[in-house]
C-alpha cells in the first residue's frame, strides 16, 4: 500500500473514532442531568457499539505504522502525536470508561450511587473525543507540512 493510500485509510480511521466521541460529546449536556430511569433508557442507543474497538484499535496501529514510515520526513512528529493521542483516548476508555460498562453491565442496571458513575462515563469520554480530535488534527497537520 502506497503512503498515500495508507495516509487516507489513517484519516478515514481517526474520522470514525472521532465520530463516536463526539457523538457522546454533544449528547452529554442532555443526557447528564437526566433521572435514573431515563439516562437507563437513553444508554440503551449504545448497544452494539462495542464492535467499534476494532476501528480505534486499527486507527492505533495504522497511525503508528505511518508514523514508522515517515520517520525521517517532516511528517514525523505531528503523526507520532496523532498516534499517541489515539493510544491515550483509549488509555482513558480502559481506565475511566470501561469499568463503569462492567459495574453497570453496560448500562442494564443502576447500583444506588449510579451518579459518579454516570459523570465519569460522560467526561470520559468527552476527554477521550478531545483526543480523538488533536488525532485527526495532528495527522492533518502531518499532510499538510510533508507537502512542502
Amino acid at each position: 500500500m502506497g503512503l498515500d493510500a495508507l495516509r487516507l485509510v489513517a484519516l478515514s480511521l481517526i474520522a470514525i473514532v472521532m465520530s463516536t466521541g463526539f457523538a457522546h460529546l454533544f449528547a452529554l449536556p442532555n443526557k447528564i442531568g437526566l433521572s435514573r430511569d431515563a439516562y437507563l433508557t437513553v444508554q440503551q442507543i449504545y448497544r452494539g457499539w462495542a464492535f467499534l474497538g476494532v476501528v480505534f484499535f486499527a486507527a492505533l496501529a495504522v497511525t503508528a505504522w505511518l508514523a514508522v514510515l515517515v520517520r525521517q520526513r517532516a511528517a514525523f512528529y505531528p503523526t507520532l502525536v496523532a498516534a499517541l493521542s489515539i493510544a491515550a483516548s483509549l488509555v482513558v476508555f480502559f481506565v475511566f470508561t470501561y469499568p463503569v460498562n462492567q459495574q453497570t453491565q453496560n448500562w442494564t442496571l443502576l447500583p444506588e450511587q449510579w451518579e459518579p458513575l454516570r459523570r465519569q462515563w460522560e467526561y470520559s469520554h468527552a476527554a477521550g473525543a478531545a483526543l480523538d480530535f488533536v488525532a485527526l488534527i495532528s495527522l492533518a497537520m502531518s499532510l499538510l507540512v510533508d507537502r512542502r
